[in-house]
């Protein structure tokens, strides 16, 4: 578990991300981040948009099922 303080900036509420948390997460400086809220009220934070992944995972599993007319196809 990685420990990290919320603070006031300006009107905002703020958490750091420590440079172990930067390189778990494969994330630099600039890059956006993602949060999502689980059924169960706990909150996930990804590098890559959820929805992206689970879009090319769904098209992955399609051209594994029709490789060989993919292939004829191309």
């Amino acid at each position: 578990m990685i420990e990290s303080k919320i603070r006031k900036v300006g009107n905002s509420a703020v958490m750091t991300l420590t440079t172990k948390m930067l390189t778990i997460l494969d994330a630099k400086e600039g890059d956006t981040i993602f949060v999502v809220r689980g059924d169960d009220g706990t909150l996930r934070i990804m590098a890559h948009d959820p929805a992206v992944a689970d879009a090319l995972a769904a098209a992955e599993l399609v051209m594994d099922e029709n490789r060989d007319l993919l292939q004829a196809l191309a």
